[in-house]
């Protein structure tokens, strides 16, 4: 498949959320769609196993599929919005390049097919990524399956990365694998954040010490990264959940 540079204007990808945003009034409603994870952290981490175990373009169903993950050889972060799949790869001057599509392979991938979401109500105590993680903990004994969530509005502040791992360099620890790693403080963003929580995929799909994955992408379409923190006023943001 053919790359070409992303130059999708911001109205188009705005569509594209506030489709699936509406489809939770949808009277074709599922059952939430349990992610499927390809690959595992640890096995990249540890193994230093880089190529990719996964290129999207096999995934043969695009309709409202969501997922994330970083590019092969830990070269780029990929996010997936509503079958909209965006790459973003830093730039020889450490700007941000963004692209659009689906010819990309990722070493470790989480996915699946949302057709429906429910708006959930965020309690007014909420406004970091840890108190975020203890409330979807808690809200979520009963289930044992991982699931999908997002999170759309104004974010205070995010600590945001783009793996950059150089040519040919081999992993013999987890400090090699964040060996061209940038970080980018935000504030003040409009953005749309794809969440994955799982109590049972520490050092598979989320960090050891953590049962969040998140990857944000700001509607102004400079960034889209994975999230390594997150401050936020619950009055300016809106979690979904999928539908049930």
């Amino acid at each position: 498949m053919k790359k070409s540079f992303f130059n999708i204007k911001l109205s188009g990808l705005m569509v594209a959320l506030t489709a699936a945003t509406l489809s939770c009034n949808s009277p074709e409603a599922t059952k939430p769609a349990t992610p499927t994870v390809i690959g595992e952290i640890k096995q990249v981490m540890r193994e230093g196993r880089l190529e990719g175990a996964i290129h999207l373009d096999s995934i043969a169903d695009k309709d409202h599929l969501y997922g994330m993950g970083p590019v092969e050889f830990l070269g780029g972060e990929i996010l997936i919005l509503d079958g909209s799949c965006f790459v973003s790869r830093l730039q020889p001057d450490s700007s941000v390049g963004i692209e659009q599509h689906f010819d990309v392979r990722a070493p470790f991938f989480a996915y699946a097919r949302v057709e429906s979401w429910k708006e959930h109500p965020l309690p007014s105590h909420l406004s970091n990524m840890q108190e975020l993680e203890t409330y979807l903990d808690s809200i979520s004994r009963e289930h044992s399956e991982p699931f999908f969530f997002r999170l759309t509005g104004s974010v205070d502040e995010a600590l945001v990365h783009i793996v950059n791992l150089p040519k040919g360099r081999e992993l013999r620890s987890m400090k090699d694998a964040h060996e061209g790693r940038v970080q980018f403080a935000m504030q003040d963003v409009q953005s749309e954040i794809l969440g994955f929580f799982s109590r049972r995929h520490q050092s598979v799909f989320t960090h050891h010490d953590s049962y969040l994955h998140m990857h944000l992408i700001s509607n102004d379409l400079k960034m889209m990264g994975h999230v390594d923190g997150l401050a936020f006023s619950p009055d300016s943001m809106r979690l979904y959940l999928t539908d049930a």
